[in-house]
This record gives C-alpha cells, structure tokens and sequence, in this order.
C-alpha cells in the first residue's frame, strides 16, 4: 500500500491506533508547528506511540511493501513541517534505526524536497536490508531517479526476491536496458539451475533483447538436466516466446 494522501493517512490513524496514541500524534503535530527541532524526539517514538499494525487489515505483516500505522506517523510528522522539512530529512535518516529510515523513504512522495532527498534513496538501495529496498523504490524514485540506477534497484530487488509487482510506475519506466539486465538474470540462474520469478517476465518482454532470451533458449539443449529443466521452467512463464513458437 502506497498513500499520497494526507487525510487518507490521518483517517488511518484515527482508526486504528488507540485514542491515546492519536492525542501523541496531534499533539506532536501541533508542537512541530513552533519548533521543526522537536521532530527529532518524537520522530523515534512513533511506533511506541502509534503503533505498527498494518493500514490494509487483510495484508500480509511480512509484506515488504505493505504500510503500517507507524510509517504513517511518522509521514504525518514530516508533512507537518512543510518547507522546512528539507533541513531536518538527513539527519532523521542518517541517525534512525531501520524502522525510522524507512519512515522517511515512505514519505517522500508528500514532502517538498525537490530532487534533495535522491541520495538518501541511492544510499537505502545499497544496503541489503530489505526493508529499506521496498520504500526506497516508491513513487518519489520512479519519478526522480535516473534510468541506470532505478534499473539496478530494480534488479536488486529480482536479486533478494523482493517482489516487484507491487511498484507504482514500473511499466512507465522500464527500459530496453532494464529489460536486458532482467534477461541477462534469468539466464544466469537458469545456467545454475535456478528458479526465477514469473513477474520478471512482465518487464523484459516490454523490450525483449533477443540475444539474451537466445541465450535463455540454448539452455534447453543443455546436457545437464538441472539447466534444461530450470530453462523449462523459466520460459513456460514468457509470452513472447510461447507466441513465437505456436508460430514456428
């Protein structure tokens, strides 16, 4: 679940966390109204205060994209700051735990930050928690990150099964290239005998590189049948090819 509405947000809160946790919140909302400075105390606190059960009831806790009342807070605390978000954004990330950080990368879509918080996206894509991974990769990168390192997060995610389905603008910013690097990883693991997930399919055959999806092909001849059986496996999910062959 991904949210650009403030109101949304606040109505989420409102109904889900306890009539204290909410008092916290408005509270700390209204104090930030005198003193950007204070976000720093309450900012840690949220998940304490507000709690951490999902927004969505039905969705899954360990689904990586999944918001919850705690990214909310703290998306509200940000929001409140308005203009003078920017000066407090890096430090909040810098010092957070994993929780707070990821906090931060949720909100960016409602914060008028310009392109000042890309590095705090580039930085959450070089870790391997994966956490962080998901809420880097929301609507604030898919409009502002350039198409090599969007493309690598991408792959990154593909890399530690993250799922990819569920990122807004994928389809909008998938490239040739990020097709290619898709390719060029389904081979590696069929050559290894490894599975890989159906989803990928969606965004390589936006702009399917021949050479690879050949290179994919070939291993259906393989002599080792760990590789053939996993290229089976891999191209039962493309359509391209499936249509390819029906007409062959």
């Amino acid at each position: 679940m991904i949210s650009s509405d403030i109101e949304d947000l606040w109505a989420s809160i409102r109904g889900l966390a306890s009539a204290e946790g909410v008092r916290w919140l408005e509270e700390s909302v209204e104090a930030l109204a005198g003193d950007a400075g204070a976000i720093a105390a309450v900012f840690p606190a949220v998940g304490r205060k507000v709690g951490r059960v999902t927004l969505d009831s039905e969705a899954d806790p360990n689904d990586l994209h999944t918001w919850r009342l705690d990214d909310a807070g703290r998306a509200l605390l940000l929001a409140a700051l308005g203009a003078r978000v920017e000066g407090e954004l890096e430090g909040l990330y810098r010092y957070g735990d994993a929780d707070e950080r990821r906090g931060v990368l949720r909100a960016l879509p409602l914060l008028p930050v310009g392109d000042s918080a890309v590095p705090l996206v580039e930085d959450a894509l070089r870790t391997n928690d994966l956490r962080l991974i998901a809420a880097a990769l929301g609507p604030y990168a898919f409009q502002l990150l350039d198409d090599a390192t969007l493309a690598q997060g991408v792959l990154k995610c593909v890399f530690l099964e993250v799922p990819i389905s569920p990122l807004e603008g994928l389809d909008r910013r998938a490239t040739p290239e990020m097709s290619r690097m898709l390719a060029d990883y389904v081979h590696e693991r069929v050559a290894a005998g490894r599975d890989v997930p159906a989803e990928v399919w969606r965004i390589i055959e936006r702009f399917p590189p021949a050479e690879e999806l050949d290179a994919i092909i070939a291993e259906l001849n393989h002599p080792v049948d760990e590789r053939r059986h996993a290229a089976e496996r891999a191209l039962a999910h493309s359509r391209v090819l499936r249509s390819r062959d029906a007409n062959l």
